[in-house]
């Protein structure tokens, strides 16, 4: 497992996944290609496969982020991301959360449908979650409130409730991104469907902790390991693409150097 921490590997993430030991990884952060973007730069890839390697090489409590869309077919979209969500029960992952990440743009406005702008993130638990640090917001109501309640005879009871400066966050997560707000990293845009950092590292500080071993089977331009890095956490990034392991071991490079200094 040794020489697998805090590399980028290029291959077929399928068979590098194989090769690792059992109940190794604390959480995984990954957005695949989807639908007609199955062939990946060329390649193609089994998910059913990946699923059943990820559930195996997770360790008890641990997590899998799993990031999606669908893609619309003949007028119609086709649901992929909801049959993996229950591939993923099937062989043994509970569904923690079915969350929201908001793009907040559509990049191809429809004219007979409303805009597309979201993607799920499916958070995926090998039995009871371990590791939970819930990130908090400002609140957006000021001062104290009046709330009623339902008591256990039916009568109802009026408290002042004390209200917090912050709540956990809701589960619609709102993350910019487009040119120069998905990464600083210019070079790194000839990846086609970046991660945006925000994201990744939200992630990687709501269901691990320092010095965990994160993973991202399609690493692609390298943002998961990245954020990694930059929050104290062990990375193992795999893709099949030399060109995106190329921007991907770019990345994770100037980082150490930055961090170095």
């Amino acid at each position: 497992m040794t020489e697998y921490l805090n590399e980028i590997i290029q291959g077929d993430c399928l068979d590098v996944m194989r090769r690792m030991p059992n109940n190794s990884i604390d959480l995984t952060v990954t957005s695949p290609p989807y639908d007609n973007l199955r062939k990946y730069n060329g390649f193609e890839w089994d998910f059913e496969g990946i699923a059943e390697e990820l559930y195996r090489v997770t360790k008890d409590g641990g997590v899998v982020v799993w990031v999606v869309g669908d893609a619309t077919v003949k007028g119609s979209e086709t649901g992929t991301s909801f049959r993996q969500a229950l591939f993923f029960k099937e062989i043994g992952f509970r569904l923690h959360d079915t969350m929201i990440y908001d793009k907040g743009y559509a990049p191809f406005p429809s004219t007979i449908r409303y805009n597309q702008t979201f993607e799920y993130m499916f958070v995926l638990t090998k039995g009871k979650i371990q590791n939970v640090r819930l990130l908090r917001e400002p609140r957006t109501t000021k001062g104290n409130r009046i709330s009623t309640f339902r008591q256990k005879d039916g009568s109802t009871k009026r408290e002042e409730v004390v209200l917090n400066e912050t709540r956990v966050r809701r589960n619609i997560w709102h993350v910019d991104n487009g040119y120069m707000r998905t990464t600083k990293d210019k070079y790194a845009y000839d990846h086609p469907a970046m991660f945006p950092e925000q994201l990744a590292e939200n992630h990687i500080l709501s269901w691990s902790n320092t010095g965990d071993i994160v993973l991202d089977p399609f690493i692609g331009s390298g943002t998961t390991a990245k954020m990694a890095m930059l929050n104290d956490r062990k990375y193992i990034g795999i893709d099949i693409s030399e060109e995106y392991v190329d921007i991907a071991e770019r990345r994770i490079a100037e980082t150490r150097k930055e961090l170095a200094k």
